[in-house]
């Protein structure tokens, strides 16, 4: 079994060097496929002399839809994993994510935040925002997931690789969430630990994108 860890990357010097090290302390078979989304804060060069990983430098800033996109493009393993830059979600978690794939049970996983996990404590609208996209998605699909919006999702390629990711930014989730759902796989939740960041620390969504979101869930869920 090969593991495809695709990192979407944006002015993330302060983390990468670490996420890159635990990501390849993992356990795994793996190519790790890094897209730097045009970083402007010494995160492009600090990759041009890494060995060892993929990488993908886009053009112009995009989102991580985009970066997505890309990664998948040149994924070449039999299970695709989806790991952010930053430190928020911790590689040492693998096994419990990729179990229910790797037993058979399982054609996707998301890991969810909400479901008893050790996690930070930190801002409640962002709580409440996430629990109401994750709401209004449910009621779209007629899933029960409870962290919609979590960066944790793994795929057997064989789902991923039929998905065209449209969304360039962060309505990203809803819609592969309404691809999977609409090609009714077998999906897991498991829980995972948070450790989020402040806007200090370097958080970046905003309100703003959980108003596209809710447009995003529409859009995919209805119209496509």
């Amino acid at each position: 079994m090969l593991l495809s860890v695709i990192v979407p990357a944006y002015n993330e010097i302060e983390t990468i060097d670490e996420i890159l090290r635990k990501v390849k302390e993992t356990p795994y078979e793996k190519e790790i496929i890094v897209v730097d989304d045009c970083s402007t804060d010494g995160t492009r060069e600090y990759l041009r002399n890494q060995e060892g990983i993929v990488t993908i430098f886009q053009e112009r800033n995009q989102g991580k839809g985009a970066a997505l996109r890309r990664g998948i493009e040149v994924a070449a393993g039999d299970i695709v994993l989806i790991q952010d830059a930053d430190l928020e979600y911790d590689p040492r978690e693998y096994p419990v994510l990729l179990g229910p794939i790797l037993e058979g049970k399982a054609d996707v996983v998301y890991g969810s935040r909400f479901l008893g996990g050790p996690h930070r404590v930190l801002y409640f609208w962002h709580f409440v925002g996430n629990s109401a996209v994750t709401l209004l998605s449910n009621m779209f699909t007629n899933l029960n997931l409870t962290d919609m919006e979590t960066c944790y999702k793994v795929f057997r390629k064989e789902v991923i690789k039929t998905i065209t990711i449209e969304s360039d930014r962060f309505g990203v989730e809803p819609e592969i969430t309404a691809k999977v759902a609409k090609g009714k796989w077998r999906i897991f939740e498991v829980p995972i630990s948070y450790y989020g960041r402040t806007y200090e620390e370097g958080k970046k969504i905003t309100w703003r994108d959980g108003i596209k979101a809710f447009f995003s869930i529409v859009k995919y869920n209805v119209f496509r």
